[in-house]
């Protein structure tokens, strides 16, 4: 089994007749999948999605992949094939096309409606789209590709068999083998032997649950749970879930039309994506159950449910500012019922159960998947995926869409069915297939590239480093002014704390050791206003790491006059 090395370095020119892996995200994380297929001088690249930021990444919005060492290449792209209509998989693709934006698009019909709407908020043209269903072959230049039904947490997911000259590629997409999903489409096994059958060369295959022991559950398990929690609801029922969850929703509008209660939706992304589902006809509302927010408040709460957006304790979202009671139309109540119907993604623990708490406190049942069994998983769990390596009997294995420990656990199941070529990459790390044989060739450059606002890219790790200084430790402005005829300090130090000490009293007893510090350096020839200013912050820096044992970030100004 290879694993990746840091020390790896550039790869070499594509061997001929060679075809080229590089993932350029979803490598080592749980989002912002991309993966870049080059044959013959040119370029097919698999899904395009954004990764949400933690705790430790302060005021970014989004992340991005990094296509950095394709982006002179963009003209060579054939196509984008986007394998379902997450975020993580969709959500990077209107930063793409501002760079070409007329790369041809190709997905399913939910999953290109989904963009279609994204890419009308980024105000971007409708490129060219080719939308495709389970069955369908089109060639994009050297690419010839063919499409697999798969089941996932949203309907029209699909596998991807990219065939070339260098042989034939399936990627899974994200899928899990439920044998009686709610819409009847199940993963077609059938043509995974069928591929299996032709020979698959190199099989990218869905990480996320390779550690979960067994096979993933039903949707269809949820239903009586979701039942009982309205038969036992007095109140009000809030829902909070993926905005894209359509199976999830179509349980809730459901049970609501069962017990007689009526259902209003919540948070812009929920409202716009159920539109398009029950437009299309993936959404079944039962008659007279939807209704718009501001309807149902003259109904008793007894027959009043929302679907939120939230589940992952986003603080913007509709459920966090129904938890801080400051959201303009939905206030909790006592004895209201809150049933959390999603997984909790890894990094988001703390802000989830902040919001539980902040639910509870004025008096709701909070139900979620620590108490309730209210989810279950889109991924294939390790008893799917050894069925899948059985069937498909790859020649070489390529984990994809996980942390490395998910990656690590794929590679040993397929080791486990007797695959003996397993490669462990991570994002950057380029794979090469030649003469059927799957090897890293090499690494390229392959960051994390951050959305702040509306600058993208703009934002490093050292920028991260200091807004967590910030947030954690603290700031101080020191002011001192020194007369440029005497050296004497003429004012000052002005000293300004925020964050740990905002008495600015605190400071008296370091001011004279300030002036001091600077009066000697003066007197010994220092007169650069940039070493005066290190002599402040290496003065007040040890003082205050003696005194408050913090690191806060300080900021000298030394003015000459």
């Amino acid at each position: 089994m290879s694993h990746p090395h840091p020390e790896l370095s550039a790869p070499g020119p594509l061997p001929q007749g060679g075809l080229r892996v590089t993932p350029l995200g979803g490598l080592g994380e749980v989002g912002r999948n991309m993966t870049a297929f080059e044959y013959d001088g040119r370029l097919l690249l698999v899904d395009c999605g954004v990764l949400f930021p933690e705790d430790h990444q302060p005021g970014i919005d989004l992340i991005l992949p990094d296509w950095s060492a394709i982006r002179d290449r963009l003209g060579d792209v054939e196509a984008l094939v986007l394998t379902h209509g997450h975020e993580d998989h969709i959500g990077a693709t209107p930063y793409l096309l501002r760079e070409r934006g007329d790369i041809p698009l190709v997905g399913s019909e939910l999953t290109l409606a989904l963009l279609g709407s994204k890419l009308r908020e980024h105000r971007l043209k409708e490129t060219v789209h080719h939308v495709v269903k389970e069955g369908d072959r089109l060639s994009f230049g050297p690419f010839q590709l063919e499409f697999v039904a798969v089941n996932h947490s949203i309907p029209d997911a699909l596998a991807v068999a990219i065939r070339t000259g260098a042989g034939m590629v399936l990627h899974t997409g994200d899928f899990k083998m439920d044998q009686l999903p709610l819409d009847g489409r199940i993963t077609d096994l059938r043509a995974f032997a069928r591929l299996g059958e032709e020979g698959v060369d190199l099989f990218l295959t869905d990480s996320t649950n390779a550690e979960t022991p067994g096979f993933t559950p039903a949707e269809k398990k949820i239903t009586p749970v979701i039942d009982q929690v309205f038969r036992e609801s007095s109140q009000r029922v809030i829902v909070a879930c993926f905005a894209s969850h359509v199976h999830r929703v179509q349980q809730v509008l459901d049970a609501a039309y069962a017990h007689e209660r009526q259902v209003a939706y919540v948070g812009r992304s929920m409202v716009r994506n159920m539109g398009i589902a029950r437009d299309l006809g993936y959404l079944k509302v039962p008659p007279a159950t939807l209704v718009d927010t501001k309807d149902l408040a003259d109904l008793p709460p007894e027959r009043q449910v929302l679907i939120s957006t939230g589940s992952q304790g986003e603080p913007m979202s509709a459920l966090s500012r129904i938890a801080q009671r400051n959201h303009h139309f939905v206030h909790i109540e006592e004895s209201d019922t809150v049933l959390l119907a999603s997984s909790l993604i890894p990094g988001n623990e703390n802000a989830v159960y902040r919001v539980i708490n902040g639910l509870a406190r004025w008096g709701a049942r909070v139900v979620h998947k620590g108490n309730a069994m209210v989810h279950v998983s889109g991924h294939a769990s390790a008893g799917e995926l050894l069925y899948c390596y059985n069937i498909v009997q790859p020649r070489n294995v390529l984990p994809v869409h996980g942390e490395i420990r998910h990656m690590l656990a794929n590679a040993e199941l397929a080791r486990a069915t007797g695959v003996e070529n397993v490669v462990i990459a991570e994002d950057g790390v380029v794979v090469d297939l030649v003469d059927g044989v799957a090897a890293i060739a090499g690494k390229v450059e392959c960051g994390y590239v951050f959305v702040d606002g509306s600058s993208v890219g703009d934002i490093t790790e050292s920028d991260l480093k200091d807004r967590r200084i910030l947030g954690e430790e603290g700031f101080i402005s020191v002011i001192v002014v020194v007369d440029s005829v005497s050296g004497k300090v003429a004012a000052g130090p002005e000293i300004h704390a925020r964050g740990f000490a905002e008495d600015d009293s605190t400071f008296d007893e370091i001011k004279q050791p300030i002036i001091d510090a600077l009066d000697r350096a003066i007197a010994e020839g220092t007169t650069d206003a940039h070493q005066l200013q290190q002599t402040v912050r290496r003065v007040i820096g040890r003082w205050v790491s003696n005194t408050h044992r913090r690191r806060p970030m300080i900021v000298p100004v030394v003015i000459e006059a």
